[in-house]
């Protein structure tokens, strides 16, 4: 159990890489439909210096794309890149960590930290955009 107690790493940082949107359309009343993407990846960091602790990375890339039910105006492209870094505990070895990086318990644990992070920033992007995006989901959906 103590094993178990060390593999799991704390969330160090997180951050915004970018964002970008585009709503060039004028607000005409007509409801828009958003569609929205998302590219999550997660790396295993080994230090090359002596001492120093794993890092776990997770990168969110999520994508939306905003158009008119009535078709009239022109879609409104959104991106946003996020990334949540997680230090280990400097006796936790890569020997250790790798196998369980594989496995879809351990990644869900790192990414459902990072993802309402993520989504809670781009959902407050949108709505400063004009979009209503409350119906966008905070947590991970299966």
């Amino acid at each position: 159990m103590l094993e178990q107690m060390n593999t799991r790493p704390r969330l160090n940082s997180f951050r915004v890489l970018s964002f970008h949107g585009d709503n060039r359309a004028e607000a005409d009343g007509a409801r828009w439909e958003l569609a929205l993407q998302q590219d999550i990846q997660i790396a295993l960091a080994v230090p090359k210096v002596s001492g120093a602790g794993l890092q776990a990375a997770v990168k969110i890339e999520l994508t939306a794309q905003a158009k008119s039910e009535q078709g009239s105006a022109e879609p409104a492209p959104f991106k946003g890149l996020y990334e949540a870094k997680f230090n280990y505990l400097p006796e936790v070895t890569e020997a250790t960590v790798a196998p369980l990086m594989e496995q879809e318990p351990y990644q869900y644990m790192l990414v459902a930290q990072a993802y309402p992070l993520a989504m809670t920033h781009f959902r407050r992007e949108l709505q400063a955009m004009g979009f209503d995006a409350r119906n966008l989901p905070l947590g991970l959906t299966t």
